[in-house]
């Protein structure tokens, strides 16, 4: 957890009943309304990022990538391409005395 100094204060509005609820839940934990709020969200956004990271693992079992062409072409083939062109610029500069 960050130092209290580090922390940024914000304002969200709930209903009775959610603040209520959360009241409750931070007295059975035993910790207060903003540790229990910090908690939950801290939480809720790991899931998110758990949930992207299994979305892109079951996309790419679902259709794994291919070797060197996909949708777009051969991209090894692209790589090497630009590579080539990109040495013959330097080359060139240098001819030029760059």
């Amino acid at each position: 957890m960050p130092d209290v100094s580090q922390r940024v204060q914000t304002l969200v509005q709930l209903s009775d009943e959610l603040l209520e609820r959360l009241d409750r839940t931070a007295s059975t934990r035993g910790v207060s309304r903003s540790q229990l709020i910090r908690a939950l969200l801290d939480a809720a956004l790991v899931d998110e990022r758990d949930e992207i990271g299994r979305r892109l693992v079951d996309g790419y079992s679902r259709v794994p990538q291919s070797e060197g062409r996909d949708a777009w072409g051969d991209l090894e083939g692209w790589s090497e391409v630009v590579a080539r062109r990109n040495l013959a610029a330097l080359a060139d500069e240098e001819e030029e005395g760059w």
